[in-house]
């Protein structure tokens, strides 16, 4: 891959994540429906099929985006909850880490079932 396509790439994805983090501020609200759109697996499975050219493991990979989507909710968890737990910011961030690490191992067991 050349250099500029992986640029392009990076410039892409950045600029994605920064307008959200600018909007963020502006129109938190806003900012998070654009975020819940699914924009970087679109991207990705987009430029993972550029790239490589295979069909197969492009479906591979947007079936496993669809098993992680909902698993990736467990971040979330803690925040939802932060008043109920009396959880801060980063009490609540530390905790939505950790349930992606299991989160991560719900993902593989369910990946591995459909294989």
């Amino acid at each position: 891959m050349p250099a500029y396509v992986l640029l392009a790439k990076i410039a892409i994805a950045a600029s994605v994540i920064g307008f959200a983090s600018w909007l963020a501020d502006k129109k938190p609200v806003l900012a998070g429906f654009l975020v819940a759109l699914p924009l970087v697996s679109i991207l990705a499975i987009l430029f993972s099929y550029l790239e490589h050219r295979d069909a197969e493991n492009s479906i591979t990979f947007a079936k496993s985006i669809m098993i992680g989507v909902p698993v990736s909710y467990f971040f979330f968890l803690p925040f939802f909850f932060a008043e109920r737990l009396q959880l801060g910011f980063w009490g609540s961030y530390l905790s939505g880490l950790l349930l992606l690490v299991v989160g991560y191992f719900v993902h593989r067991s369910v990946v591995a079932l459909l294989n």
